[in-house]
């Protein structure tokens, strides 16, 4: 039976991944921070070793963007040595390794989607760590697939719960209308993984739901889908300062998806309309 190892199982994409698995001939290997701490290069070793999985999928990162600004160290460690450390670990046992990067290694001011050949000029240590990321799996890791994602959401915080929950005690609420991208459901980012694992169509990847929007765009459709008469004040970022640069623009486009793959994910919209559905 196959051996599917998951790093960070309890974050949004892992539990979609364990979703998606549910009731097929695969053995799931769960891991989080208490059973396996993927900075230390000597614990992942030993655990590779003991499970020998034939496909290592590393959901696990430091995806707290501000906080990151302040604990470059950290943010390196679990998004730049971690996927190291499994890299290395994926070569020596043969597994597949599946690297989750972000929208955030580009600089966001171009005017068009990137695609994965596009040159990356991260804004942000979480954005350059994670670059880092991607470089240290192309150096260590034999099989690999890097996927570049963005505007997560799924079970778990994200922005789509935090705007519910919102609504539920203001009657307007502020978000900003001049940053663009693509929400993206984590069980569609997961149904695509599901699509590419068994493949060996391995390199770098973009995986976000189809489409395009503003932050305040995607807080409108929300109410809207939801049936809430909560109202979006577009501001604009200069309103709302934040610790770390955000991208501008980071529209990602799937296009080594569409070319190598018989596979799309579907519209922002309707993979939103899914969600909503099963949490309301």
């Amino acid at each position: 039976m196959k051996k599917l190892l998951i790093t960070g199982c309890n974050g949004q994409l892992g539990r979609a991944l364990n979703r998606v698995y549910e009731g097929e001939q695969v053995q799931i290997i769960n891991t989080d921070v208490p059973e396996l701490d993927i900075t230390n290069l000597d614990a992942v070793m030993q655990l590779m070793r003991e499970q020998k999985p034939d496909v290592i999928m590393n959901c696990g990162a430091m995806t707290a963007v501000d906080l990151c600004e302040s604990q470059y160290e950290k943010a390196f460690q679990i998004n730049a040595l971690g996927p190291r450390n499994l890299s290395i670990a994926s070569r020596e046992t043969g597994a597949k390794l599946f690297q989750i990067s972000t929208d955030y290694v580009f600089s966001g001011c171009a005017d068009h989607p990137y695609v994965e050949t596009d040159r990356p000029d991260p804004q942000s240590v979480y954005g350059s760590t994670k670059l880092a990321g991607e470089q240290f799996v192309r150096d260590f890791a034999d099989r690999y697939f890097i996927i570049r994602t963005a505007w997560l959401y799924g079970e778990g915080k994200n922005f789509a719960a935090t705007m519910l929950r919102l609504a539920e005690s203001n009657d307007t609420v502020r978000v900003v209308s001049d940053q663009f991208g693509t929400p993206t459901s984590a069980l569609e980012l997961a149904k695509m993984m599901h699509v590419l694992e068994p493949t060996e169509n391995y390199g770098v990847f973009h995986g976000t739901c189809e489409g395009w929007c503003s932050w305040a765009d995607f807080a409108s459709e929300i109410f809207r889908q939801a049936g809430k008469d909560t109202k979006v004040d577009y501001i604009t970022t200069a309103e709302y300062p934040t610790q770390a640069k955000r991208p501008a623009y980071s529209v990602l486009d799937n296009q080594m998806l569409h070319l190598t793959t018989d596979y799309k994910m579907q519209d922002w919209q309707d993979a939103l309309s899914v969600y909503l559905k099963e949490i309301l």
